[in-house]
This record gives C-alpha cells, sequence and structure tokens, in this order.
C-alpha cells in the first residue's frame, strides 16, 4: 500500500490551486505591447472586438476574477483538512501496526487506501467543479455584452468584426472594445455565483 504520507499531502492540495481560472487568467496575461506601432487609415466597414479585455478589464469581469479565487481558496482549504486528518491516521496506524493482528492490519490498510482514492476523487472533482464555474461566470458576462455589442456594431457601421486575439493592431477608431467595456461597466459591475457541485448533481441524476 502507498501511504499518503509518502505521497505527501501537497501533491493533492495543490491540484486545485493550477487549475482555476484556466482557461480566464491565462488569457487575462495576454495584454497588448505597452506601445503599439503607428497604423495606417482605418478601413470602413471593418472593426475589432476582443472579448478577452471585454470579460477581464470590465469592472464586471474583475468582481468574477476575485470572486473565483474566494471559492477556490474554500475548496482548497477543504482538501487541505482532508489531506491532513488522513496523513495524521495513517501515521497514528503506521505507530501501531506492530501491535494489530494481520486481519487487523489489512482492514485498516484497505479503509486508509479507500480514504485515499476517495480524496484523490474529491480533488479531480472540486478541480472540474471550479473550471465549470469559471466557464459559466465567463459566458455570463459575455451574454450581458452581447447586446452592447450589437449596438457597438451598428454606430460603428461594421460590415466585419475581427476577433481581438488574431489582431496585433489595428487602427484606434477601428477598436470597439473600450465601446463595449464602457457600455458592461455602466450595465452591470458584479452577479452572484457560487462553486458548482458536480457531486450533487450526480445524486440527483435519475438510475439508469
Amino acid at each position: 500500500m502507498t501511504m499518503m504520507t509518502k505521497k505527501s499531502g501537497a501533491a493533492f492540495a495543490g491540484v486545485l490551486a493550477i487549475a482555476v481560472l484556466t482557461p480566464m487568467m491565462t488569457q487575462a496575461q495576454g495584454a497588448a505591447p505597452a506601445s503599439a506601432p503607428p497604423t495606417g487609415p482605418a478601413i470602413p466597414g471593418m472593426c475589432v472586438l476582443s472579448q478577452e479585455a471585454v470579460v477581464f478589464t470590465s469592472t464586471v469581469g474583475k468582481y468574477v476574477a476575485t470572486r473565483l479565487q474566494q471559492l477556490n481558496s474554500a475548496a482548497q482549504a477543504e482538501i487541505t483538512s482532508d489531506t491532513t486528518t488522513l496523513q495524521a491516521d495513517e501515521k497514528a496506524f503506521e505507530a501501531a501496526r506492530a501491535g494489530l493482528s494481520q486481519e487487523q492490519l489489512q482492514q485498516r490498510a484497505a479503509a486508509l487506501a479507500g480514504r485515499e482514492r476517495d480524496l484523490e476523487r474529491t480533488v479531480s472533482v472540486r478541480r472540474e467543479e471550479m473550471n465549470q464555474t469559471a466557464q459559466k461566470a465567463q459566458a455570463r458576462i459575455l451574454q450581458e455584452a452581447s447586446p452592447i455589442f450589437q449596438q457597438a456594431v451598428r454606430s460603428h457601421n461594421c460590415s466585419i468584426v475581427l476577433s481581438g486575439t488574431g489582431v496585433l493592431v489595428a487602427e484606434t477608431s477601428m477598436d470597439i472594445t473600450p465601446t463595449v467595456i464602457a457600455g458592461l461597466n455602466a450595465k452591470i459591475t458584479q452577479f452572484e455565483f457560487e462553486r458548482e457541485h458536480l457531486d450533487q448533481a450526480a445524486a440527483a441524476a435519475p438510475a439508469r
């Protein structure tokens, strides 16, 4: 049996921190250059929108990032607590094993192995919960921004809108991102949400 103390609880406790805010925060770090080169004249009917900037630099986007960090910290604390308890019980088992019968050794070892597998599953579930929570929050921001984006397209007479992700430089007047962000900031600054709970959803699902 591979004991949890030999694996190191940090291997479990750190998993959530790696997953949180992906893909949100990694995209947010891809900021535009500090000083863009000079551009030519604007192309009539062609516009640019950075959805990443809308999600990550808007007021509501910053609130979502902070809230996700709070939810992740709570999930992390749960994993850390369970890890600490399991490690303590395994150390107690190691200390007492000399006085246990073979049957007792097998029973307690099997019980600890089962708890270790349960903890691994919990980490996997919490990681997926945080990923889904981040994705749904991001989708909510884009949903709120959608009518503002449509209005910006009309007001700027856009015939085509390019994704800011694939555009390195654009003439300022072609970029409708600031217009959309300003409108979103005026519309909404935060919304309530909690971590998704996949274990509860699985329990509520009808048996097949």
